[in-house]
């Protein structure tokens, strides 16, 4: 046993990181029991969770077993403090993520990944967030962690200590010890690629699945994988751009003499339901979170009573999907109706910076003023330097409010009826002049802080989400009694439409009940007190909108004007749930994860899901929209002539 002796810091550092991430494991199995046993074959998770466990501590052995065997003992004794430093933290670190593992499942419903380093950029909004809605788990992991380094420091010696080897024995059994390294990274001798998280995936309940994963491993296979991320073709699979584009527009519901420049290929001609003399100025209000399950007037929670009166004065999308699972997804299918696709959205991307459709670049070029409002700092998210880049002229922000006359400021910025009178305001003031503005909500984003006084709290603890989502509601009836007073009203069409709902999580792949959101449009030209049915995408509601300007326009939308839109036409969603792609018509649904066959499911009432068998063209229909969506972002082809 003295020949090996030099092996003990290695091995004590596998054995105490498969300690924490087993435990870890377990842990998280007894808290989420309920919903990972309704999972055939749960007990996957931990023969998989093995096998993940020491393919990253196969990875972090690299470089220690290469010093520690082909060094003399010499040399290791000097730079000893650096094993020690190397080992104790990769295990601190491998420990905190798992800490901050449960509370990551609770808000996004699967373990961290890429969001986990986004929101990095942004320390006030985030910190703000945690200390006041995570503020016991951040304490207890604090504390856990400090124990645990101090344990680790004060035993660094018989844990990791340098141990005397003769160094011919050190070469003798590099080879053997390097194979078995190499072997526990790859995890495979016979397969082409190495085992990635795709190999966890062995049921339909995307939570389950990524128990069988680790923390560590997860953030760093995300971050890893964002050199994939504008190459769907890579993920999904490969399709000639012809075809791709081809089977993208006979979803469009466009005559092909509309089709106006082969160089933009989606660019075509979107007619007015009518025409008039001056068109309609367009105010679009992003409402944060609100899914379908918080609106009283879509069968949810009684928490929308101003929205619920609205509905009288407008059309109602009752059967709306969003594309996404957060605000900049959101904004891409409201703004530019771009479709949704496995790489961040265009709000973040480079190619999309400049140039780049949105429904401000469209309506400045017809003489309209072009805004947009919030409450907290623009840049978040990158959505002021894309905003700024593509239409839209005025960007107003968090420091252009008027502290001493404002409601409340919280951790995301000024309250929503804050925002609601700074957009009135700026609305009155342009005159006679059309104009198109976004407006922004946040105050019903956690830690749903809200000035005291407005509403009758539906929890009896003050900052919940479904109180939030009440003053949220509050806040846009405040709007309207203001807007209704001012001459641009009547002159003017309304979109009330969430970004995404709050938390998206299911035992689905794709959890689509926790897509369904509202939109609402109030117009001149709009029946009041409709609703509209059929199945639709986030997407197609900008084309629906433009239909009631009064004027012609050139878009390149994939979208549809739902008004106009035949009565045999079936209804068609999109959307993206972390690296997955649901593309609905009507009832089937089509699931795309990266490198695996499509699967094909019947869904009833949205949570009901019978496996069938895969529609072949269904499926290339599904693998068509991702690569358009690509193939347009890649060329920069998704643009005004």
């Amino acid at each position: 046993m003295k020949k090996i002796q030099f092996l003990k810091p290695l091995i004590n550092f596998v054995l105490i990181g498969l300690s924490i991430l087993s435990i870890s494991r377990f842990l998280l199995f007894l808290f989420f029991r309920s919903r990972v046993v309704e999972t055939q074959n749960y007990g996957y998770i931990f023969p998989i969770g093995l096998r993940m466990d020491l393919i990253v501590l196969c990875y972090l052995l690299f470089l220690p077993v290469a010093l520690i065997i082909l060094l003399p003992d010499s040399f290791l004794k000097r730079i000893q403090g650096f094993f020690t430093v190397y080992f104790i933290l990769f295990l601190s670190i491998l420990l905190f993520m798992e800490m901050s593992t449960l509370d990551f499942i609770k808000e996004y419903d699967t373990r961290p990944n890429n969001l986990f380093i986004d929101y990095l950029i942004y320390p006030q909004e985030v910190v703000g967030t945690l200390v006041k809605s995570y503020l016991a788990s951040i304490l207890i992991t604090m504390i856990v962690l400090a124990g645990f380094i101090y344990a680790l420091i004060r035993y660094r010696k018989p844990l990791f200590g340098i141990q005397p080897t003769v160094y011919k024995t050190k070469l003798f059994l590099f080879p053997i010890v390097a194979f078995f390294v190499f072997f526990g990274a790859r995890s495979s001798l016979t397969s082409k690629r190495p085992i990635n998280a795709s190999d966890a995936v062995f049921s339909t309940d995307h939570l389950t699945n990524s128990l069988g994963l680790n923390s560590f491993y997860t953030v760093g296979f995300a971050l890893y994988s964002m050199k994939n991320e504008k190459n769907a073709e890579k993920m999904y699979g490969k399709m000639d751009y012809a075809e791709a584009i081809s089977r993208v527009k006979k979803y469009m519901n466009v005559k092909p003499e509309d089709f106006s420049n082969d160089s933009i290929p989606l660019l075509h001609t979107q007619k007015a339901d009518s025409i008039i003399t001056r068109p309609y100025n367009v105010v679009i209000i992003l409402e944060e979170s609100l899914g379908a399950e918080y609106v009283g007037s879509l069968g949810g929670l009684p928490l929308t009573p101003e929205f619920d009166k609205l509905t009288k004065e407008g059309t109602l999308f009752t059967n709306l999907y969003s594309t996404g699972t957060r605000s900049v997804r959101g904004i891409e299918a409201v703004v530019t109706g771009f479709l949704p696709s496995p790489s961040e959205s265009v709000v973040k991307l480079n190619n999309s910076q400049k140039d780049f459709y949105t429904i401000a670049s469209l309506l400045k070029q017809k003489g309209y003023d072009t805004s947009f409002i919030y409450g907290g700092k623009a840049n978040f998210d990158n959505m002021g330097s894309f905003f700024n880049g593509n239409g839209f002229d005025t960007i107003i922000d968090e420091d252009d409010y008027d502290s001493g006359k404002s409601a409340f400021h919280g951790t995301w910025g000024w309250s929503d009826e804050d925002v609601m009178a700074k957009a009135n305001n700026y609305y009155k003031g342009l005159g006679s002049k059309p104009f198109v503005s976004l407006v922004f909500s946040s105050s019903n984003h956690e830690p749903f802080e809200y000035p005291e006084g407005r509403i009758k709290p539906y929890d009896k603890a003050k900052n919940t989400v479904d109180n939030a989502m009440k003053y949220a509601d509050y806040s846009i009836g405040q709007f309207f009694k203001m807007a209704k007073k001012e001459s641009y009203y009547k002159n003017t069409i309304f979109l009330i439409i969430a970004d995404h709902n709050t938390r998206t999580y299911g035992n689905h792949l794709v959890p689509i009940n926790k897509f369904h959101i509202p939109a609402l449009l109030i117009a001149p030209d709009v029946e009041k007190g409709a609703k509209y049915d059929k199945l639709c995408s986030q997407i197609d509601i900008q084309p629906t909108l433009l239909g009631k300007t009064g004027m012609d326009v050139k878009t390149p939308m994939p979208g549809r004007n739902l008004f106009k839109l035949p009565d045999a036409a079936q209804g068609r969603a999109i959307m993206q749930f972390n690296d997955i792609n649901a593309f609905r018509v009507g009832n089937e649904v089509i699931i795309m994860q990266p490198h695996k066959t499509p699967l094909q499911f019947h869904v009833e009432k949205d949570t009901v899901f019978t496996p069938e068998k895969l529609n072949n063209d269904l499926a290339k229909d599904a693998l068509a929209h991702i690569i358009t969506a690509f193939y347009l972002y890649n060329q920069q082809k998704y643009k005004l002539q």
